[in-house]
């Protein structure tokens, strides 16, 4: 379901119309290759299938209700770095949650499933994001 909402966006999102009286239809589709964060869409996708699979294997509702949303953040901060690379710290703030919150279940449990996969997954898109943030001079 969550694939289904994001595709629309990830197809549409980076086109522009250009009117052009000469073309067949009188439009022509120009798409501009922006740069789209196909790792933050991954990492949303990741975690909003956790939820489903823990709901699906054990029944946990809980385990739902907080893939889907922290996958919908991340999905929101992918959206919002395709648009403005410099506009991280939704993905930022969901990623470092995620690293807190997994890395202590993993501290506690030392099950790499479910926990320690999402803490180092995590702790990777903080990662990256933190190297993105530093490497981009910030515009005043």
């Amino acid at each position: 379901m969550f694939i289904y909402l994001l595709l629309p966006q990830l197809v549409f999102c980076n086109s522009s119309v250009v009117q052009h009286s000469d073309s067949p239809l009188g439009i022509l589709a120009h798409v501009t290759n922006m740069s789209v964060d196909w790792v933050g869409y991954g990492y949303a996708a990741l975690i909003a299938t956790g939820g489903v699979v823990g709901y699906a294997k054990a029944g946990s509702v809980p385990s739902l209700a907080a893939g889907l949303l922290f996958g919908g953040l991340a999905g929101f901060g992918a959206y919002q770095i395709s648009n403005d690379p410099n506009n991280v710290w939704v993905s930022l703030a969901t990623s470092g949650a995620l690293t807190g919150v997994m890395g202590k279940r993993f501290y506690g449990s030392r099950k790499f499933m479910p926990a320690g996969l999402m803490a180092g997954v995590s702790l990777l898109m903080v990662g990256k994001l933190s190297l993105a943030l530093l490497q981009k001079p910030q515009e005043s």
